[in-house]
């Protein structure tokens, strides 16, 4: 493949120079990811909402890390993989892999919507929403839970892009749906009187902003060439996929549990000096 040749440079660049061109796109990447939480966060506390609004939205918060750990497990399993073919010279089979691994993280969305759907309220309660905050909670949640395939889909896509050989453009995809978010949100929040809602619709918004951005990038892809047979079911090479991206998906999980604890914490102990 021709763009393929463009890739070469991974093998004799400089690993200073590497780590340079992918380390702060990737770094950069994380830290916009956290803003749509922040943003939302910043805006609802100074808003009539005030504090009740800030503890809905922190108690959703962790939910969709759940959502965002499948989502890099199985994105930076084939990304991974993607990078080990590139060493190897050989990125035949590395459709099938990225195909899978869009697949799987649309599976697992859509079966996370449906489970989320259903016991909504006790998912919420047990991540620390109270009798005050549970109907702000699924106001957002509702609103948050529509665009979730569209979100771990993104998170899926973007770390094969980075593997791909464009850290800029991963990095640009996310950059591009924070700042929505921040722009929509004081719009949808103070001018709109939306309340939480509009923080919510800011979010998702963003969200498929970035989506779009992520699909125009297999246009263009440099390694690989997504196909149908790409999206034919493979449990043996899914098994590899995951596999590479365990870490990532213990280390999300280890998010959702420490934000579970500091909420059941400050629901059970914040009553006392109130």
């Amino acid at each position: 493949m021709e763009n393929a040749e463009q890739n070469k440079y991974l093998g004799y660049q400089k690993i200073s120079k590497l780590l340079l061109k992918f380390s702060v796109p990737c770094v950069l990447s994380l830290l916009i990811s956290a803003l749509y939480n922040i943003v939302d966060q910043i805006f609802i506390g100074n808003s009539e909402l005030g504090y009740l609004g800030n503890a809905a939205t922190s108690v959703v918060f962790p939910i969709t890390i759940i959502s965002l750990a499948f989502a890099w497990c199985f994105g930076d399993g084939a990304a991974a993989y993607l990078s080990i073919c590139q060493v190897a010279n050989d990125t035949k089979r590395v459709h099938k892999f990225i195909g899978g691994a869009i697949l799987a993280s649309f599976a697992a969305s859509v079966v996370f919507c449906v489970c989320c759907g259903i016991f909504m309220n006790k998912i919420l309660f047990a991540f620390g929403a109270s009798d005050a905050t549970i109907g702000l909670a699924r106001s957002y949640f509702i609103i948050i839970l529509s665009a979730v395939p569209v979100f771990m889909l993104t998170n899926t896509i973007s770390p094969i892009i980075r593997a791909d050989g464009s850290p800029g453009y991963s990095m640009m995809l996310m950059l591009t749906g924070s700042l929505i978010n921040v722009v929509l949100d004081p719009l949808f929040i103070f001018v709109f009187k939306w309340g939480i809602a509009g923080a919510a619709w800011a979010t998702i918004i963003g969200q498929i902003a970035s989506f779009i951005i992520a699909l125009i990038y297999f246009s263009k892809s440099k390694t690989f060439k997504l196909r149908l047979n790409s999206f034919k079911p493979d449990f043996k090479l899914l098994g590899k996929t995951v596999q590479l991206g365990s870490s990532t998906f213990i280390t999300q999980m280890a998010i959702v549990i420490i934000s579970l604890v500091c909420n059941i914490m400050l629901v059970k102990y914040g009553r006392i000096f109130r």
